[in-house]
């Protein structure tokens, strides 16, 4: 984008965003034929990035200048990952059986190791791929794969702060993580429709699903409520005083490992925003533990998404879409990487005899998160799409972890 942009004022284009978010939401929950067959196709998620991503390309909003981007990953993503992971049950995932477990594990593993092998493996047709070693070095783009496909949003945008991923690698990337997640997606559902016949084939134990069915079903009917301003305002509390907790942690933090420990810039603990990052997640993580957690019964993950989500649109901002194209390759790198996820799941799978609600939703809750892992439980029955988001929530709180550890091993390849 050259020139001036139309809309300077960060306020006016912050109405922009949410008037785009509005009409994604709005449009998304028709019931008119249209707009149903329209995101049967073209996944809501794509959309909030795509259309801001037009007005920085056609100049309506430049996304380099805007403070847009700098204030939704300062204050609402630490927010966002707080509200997030308060809801982590750990005493509950671990009811659901090792099986589950393991398989949730193993799909992280995947993730982990998958990106540095289909690195090497495409590398290995297009040497190009490492060539780059600035903030557009394919390696550093990667993380934020890892960190969608681990975690989420929240966790793929602190990914690209703490490798420094420069704008243009993070576009194509934001484009092959939504177009090859939800191609997986696909699979799975059509999977979920043949459960039975393929955990009859495996001699699957499917009992602990069922007993898990009744178990969820009773747990919200007792604890969900519809959230009052108090329950709104203590989310409010909780999530950003976390936040400006770990603002203060982290400016200490980060200027100390800088003086004392200056190499440990290559694992990044010198930079401000990991520790950032890692204090929100631990604390949320202790939240998990105390009567807090019960904010998420009137909905604190829902008012975690309405921040994550302008969020994306604020990164949005910084994509050019005339570049996406320019670089199918990685597009390849992007399928090597979830045929070697899938590969790890179905092996385990078969090899500890899972059933198949085990191995889809572990799967589903690293790759696509809250937002789609719910979906592929409820394909096997309503009752177990809390159980999605249970696992995917998990996935928040390990995202930052394992992402992190993926891009240091990303680092060495690339």
């Amino acid at each position: 984008m050259t020139g001036t942009a139309l809309v300077t004022n960060d306020a006016t284009g912050l109405g922009i965003l949410a008037a785009i978010l509005g009409f994604v939401f709005y449009t998304n929950s028709s019931a008119h034929p249209f707009w149903q067959k329209f995101y049967r196709y073209i996944p809501a998620l794509l959309l909030c990035y795509f259309l801001p991503s037009l007005l920085n390309t056609f100049g309506v909003i430049d996304g380099e200048k805007s403070q847009l981007y700098f204030v939704a990953s300062r204050y609402l993503l630490p927010a966002c990952l707080v509200l997030l992971i308060l809801s982590v049950d750990l005493k509950a995932i671990m009811g659901l059986g090792p099986k589950a477990v393991i398989m949730f594990l193993t799909g992280t593993l995947g993730i982990v190791i998958g990106g540095p092998i289909a690195l090497l493996v495409v590398s290995a047709f297009d040497p190009s791929l490492t060539a780059e070693q600035g903030p557009d070095a394919v390696w550093r783009g990667m993380t934020t794969l890892a960190g969608s496909w681990i975690g989420g949003g929240a966790n793929q945008a602190a990914m690209k702060e703490v490798y420094e991923v420069g704008g243009n690698i993070f576009s194509v990337m934001v484009t092959v993580d939504v177009l090859v997640a939800n191609v997986w997606m696909a699979v799975l559902l059509f999977m979920a429709s043949k459960a039975k016949e393929i955990d009859a084939k495996t001699g699957a134990d499917t009992r602990a699903i069922e007993t898990l069915k009744a178990k969820v079903e009773q747990y919200h009917a007792e604890n969900a409520r519809i959230a009052s301003t108090r329950d709104l305002m203590l989310m409010v509390a909780v999530g950003f005083g976390v936040t400006g907790l770990a603002h203060l942690a982290a400016d200490f933090l980060g200027p100390w490992f800088t003086v004392n420990y200056p190499w440990t810039e290559d694992y990044s603990l010198t930079s401000k925003f990991f520790w950032l990052v890692v204090l929100v997640t631990t604390i949320g993580l202790a939240l998990s533990f105390s009567p807090v957690r019960h904010l998420e019964a009137a909905g604190a993950s829902k008012v975690a998404s309405a921040f994550l989500y302008v969020l994306v649109a604020t990164i949005g901002l910084h994509m050019d879409v005339s570049k996406v194209l320019d670089t199918p390759i990685y597009f390849l790198v992007g399928i090597t990487w979830m045929l070697v996820h899938a590969g790890f799941m179905l092996l385990v799978a078969k090899l500890i005899r899972a059933p198949l609600f085990y191995m889809a939703v572990g799967s589903q809750a690293n790759v696509g998160g809250a937002a789609s892992a719910p979906v592929v439980a409820a394909a096997f029955h309503p009752a177990l799409a809390p159980v999605g988001v249970l696992l995917a929530v998990f996935g928040y709180a390990l995202g930052t972890y394992m992402a992190w550890l993926c891009g240091q091993i990303l680092q060495i390849v690339g």
